[in-house]
């Protein structure tokens, strides 16, 4: 039988004599201890066993965040709101209008206005389906994003923060035939900040001109821009059916749900002329 090994100390002698100094700071409590947890206040972290008073400010910090940033963005929000209630206004106009000069030449060419709740609002023409909706989250973006480098965001904080709107352009029929998996495309994105003013963006075909927030107001005209651009960007973005080699077969599941069988393209392909239509939201499409 082997003879047991005597217990030694394994580590080295440096070790042990850079251990000695270690141990002493953190009975001394001049050192933190591995592992604690860093103070709120951002001082050193205090060793296991004797914890610091609680911070006395921490009720007036959150106050400050409340009554300062959720202040704000409530503002915020509340200017985006009434930003897509005068956008209401603005493209129930348009669509009258445009209803007025097209039903003369070619009545059965619809142009009308949908509404569905406070937060989304339609509009159909032809084929197309433009879907506007109000988020309802207070946005920002990297310092390198769109407006933000510019002299008029960096000399406000709050100039940071944005409501957005968006436009989405669907196929009407595939909200009148529930194709669910038919995309929908982002063509515009209007952003609103705590003074009202705006930046838009959108995809290239809707050539908008560059635009400074700082001279950016949002005006019955601004607003109308971003309508008719949007409709613009729809009506140019043309179906495009897809290959045989894409369609050949679907399957007893695609067909019975009416799903389109295309990738990634804005499509209107049907395998039946028989479907019903349906009410969505109340709205018969």
């Amino acid at each position: 039988m082997e003879d047991e090994l005597p217990h030694t100390d394994a580590r080295p002698a440096a070790a042990a004599e850079q251990a000695a100094p270690r141990a002493k700071a953190r009975k001394n409590n001049t050192e933190p201890a591995i592992g604690s947890t860093p103070n709120t206040d951002g001082n050193r972290p205090n060793a296991p066993g004797a914890p610091a008073a609680s911070p006395t400010d921490r009720l007036d910090q959150i106050f400050d965040g409340l009554q300062q940033k959720s202040s704000a963005k409530q503002a915020i929000y509340r200017s985006t709101v009434a930003t897509f209630d005068l956008l209401r206004h603005v493209s129930q106009e348009l669509v009258v209008e445009l209803s007025r000069r097209i039903t003369p030449v070619d009545s059965s060419v619809v142009i009308e206005y949908r509404p569905v709740n406070d937060m989304e609002f339609h509009i159909r023409f032809s084929g197309d389906l433009l879907v506007f909706v109000l988020h309802s989250n207070i946005v920002t973006f990297a310092d390198d994003y769109g407006p933000m480098p510019t002299k008029y965001v960096q000399a406000d904080f709050w100039r940071r923060f944005f409501g957005h709107i968006m436009a989405y352009n669907f196929m009407a029929d595939s909200i009148k035939y529930q194709r669910f998996n038919d995309p929908g495309y982002l063509v515009g994105r209007l952003l609103i900040n705590i003074d009202r003013h705006y930046f838009l963006e959108g995809v290239q075909q809707l050539e908008l001109p560059d635009n400074d927030m700082s001279d950016s107001p949002v005006t019955d005209d601004s607003l109308r821009l971003f309508v008719e651009s949007a409709m613009i960007a729809a009506v140019n973005n043309d179906l495009v059916a897809p290959p045989m080699s894409e369609i050949q077969k679907i399957t007893v599941k695609q067909k019975l749900e009416n799903q389109q069988v295309s990738r990634g393209s804005k499509l209107g392909f049907s395998f039946s002329h028989q479907q019903q239509p349906h009410n969505i939201d109340g709205l018969p499409y």
